[in-house]
């Protein structure tokens, strides 16, 4: 049934019609279906896409997807790639057929998105404690035997907000759990300590509406980290997942579940995890990792575990940002029609990679040329020499923060090498 609810949500996808609500879009495509408008294989530069225009690369998606498939199963891990990067429901099943066990959500709203597109396992890395998204859960797990459920606790109170909401909700099935280890003082959430941690367990065997089903956290958040803080985390993740076990806190599951893994670390995750001795059940080891279905030419470039491990292969940066010169104001100055409305900033700025002639089309290395601000819809440009750029060119840009990227656009083209746009991806942000 979630295979046949995913297949109608694509479709509807499809279906969906073209308008001024998108970016980007050619003008003379209004009204048709964007299924109609990716069959006809327009192409980016000379089919009426307008400036700015974000596009996804078809082969690095592929190849990124393809990379962490094979990654995941070289290491005997499960993956439940974290569904926030992207919210875009295309790239969830595509994830699904390349091997994932579910999608990670944050916070609610995510989980309904998934849900309303037939995601049929979530894990949701945070502790809900909202009344009303409780009462939906409990509702989806009582109309779907099928549907599993994970999500973070790491306070009494939220137990016992978690349980009262449940409660009140007639809940039938109770809400699996996993007890969040803090990476430190002064890192974000979970508990601080090994004896919280069993504080937490209690208070959960003293509900009926929860199941403590394992642990689990971010080693992103070890503070000042490092291979050895990372793994050293990890170690206590996997300790307190043993000695739990021990105590027979997992007692009757057909699974216990052991999960951390952002983008950056991941490679520690995976060399401890295969340390987690047999258990009472078997271990899901469940990795996390997000942002590298399009990667970046900037933070995650620098951060991705591959840098460490290039035997194991390399991802590749999927976004293009393309603008165009609107002005050119001074021989050492130029505007792109792209801002802070289009572009990811948070981390880093654009980088200019390529200039494409608005004379002729001829593409050539952005040597010289550099981003240095954004405005809401402009993009700083100096230049080292004034035939660098003259107004129309077209600039390829590289992006840094895949999350703050995808979320500026509705509908993002799938673009082969050559320009032949092949898809469109609809977000849900």
């Amino acid at each position: 049934m979630a295979v046949e609810r995913l297949a109608q949500g694509l479709e509807g996808l499809a279906a969906e019609r073209v308008d001024h609500r998108f970016k980007a879009l050619p003008p003379d495509a209004e009204g048709r279906t964007v299924g109609e408008l990716a069959a006809e294989r327009r192409n980016l530069f000379t089919d009426g896409f307008t400036t700015p225009v974000l596009a996804l690369s078809a082969e690095s998606v592929e190849h990124n997807l393809a990379l962490m498939e094979t990654y995941a199963t070289r290491h005997g891990l499960a993956f439940a790639p974290h569904g926030k990067t992207s919210m875009a429901p295309q790239l969830f099943a595509r994830q699904i057929e390349h091997g994932a066990w579910g999608i990670t959500a944050a916070v609610p709203h995510q989980a309904r998105v998934y849900r309303s597109y037939g995601i049929r396992q979530i894990f949701l890395a945070n502790e809900v404690v909202d009344a009303p998204a409780l009462r939906w859960l409990a509702a989806e797990l009582a109309a779907d035997p099928d549907f599993r459920f994970i999500c973070y606790v790491d306070s009494l109170r939220g137990i016992e907000l978690m349980d009262i909401a449940l409660r009140e909700a007639g809940a039938t099935r109770p809400v699996d759990v996993v007890i969040e280890l803090g990476a430190g003082e002064g890192a974000r959430t979970g508990v601080r300590t090994e004896a919280e941690c069993l504080e937490l367990a209690d208070a959960i065997a003293g509900v009926d509406t929860l199941r403590l089903v394992g642990v689990a956290g971010y080693e992103g958040e070890v503070p000042d980290a490092s291979t050895e803080r990372v793994t050293a985390w990890l170690r206590r993740l996997v300790a307190l997942a043993v000695e739990f076990d021990k105590a027979g806190r997992f007692a009757d599951l057909d699974r216990i579940v052991v999960s951390a893994g952002g983008s950056a670390w991941f490679d520690a995750v995976a060399e401890v995890f295969e340390e987690i001795p047999d258990l009472s059940a078997p271990v899901l080891k469940l990795l996390r990792s997000g942002a590298y279905v399009s990667h970046d030419d900037a933070h995650y470039r620098r951060l991705t575990p591959f840098n460490r491990i290039p035997e194991e292969g390399a991802l590749q940066p999927a976004f293009r940002l393309w603008a165009q010169v609107v002005s050119r104001p001074t021989p050492q100055q130029a505007f792109l029609n792209a801002g802070k409305r289009d572009a990811a900033y948070d981390l880093d700025l654009p980088q200019a990679q390529v200039v494409r002639s608005g004379r002729d089309g001829t593409e050539r290395r952005a040597d010289g040329i550099t981003v240095t601000g954004l405005s809401d819809q402009h993009a700083w440009v100096t230049t080292e020499h004034a035939g660098d750029l003259e107004v129309g060119d077209w600039v390829g840009l590289g992006l840094s923060h895949p999350c703050t990227s995808f979320d500026k656009w509705q509908l993002i083209p799938l673009v082969e090498a050559d320009g032949t746009v092949t898809d469109f991806i609809r977000t849900f942000f």
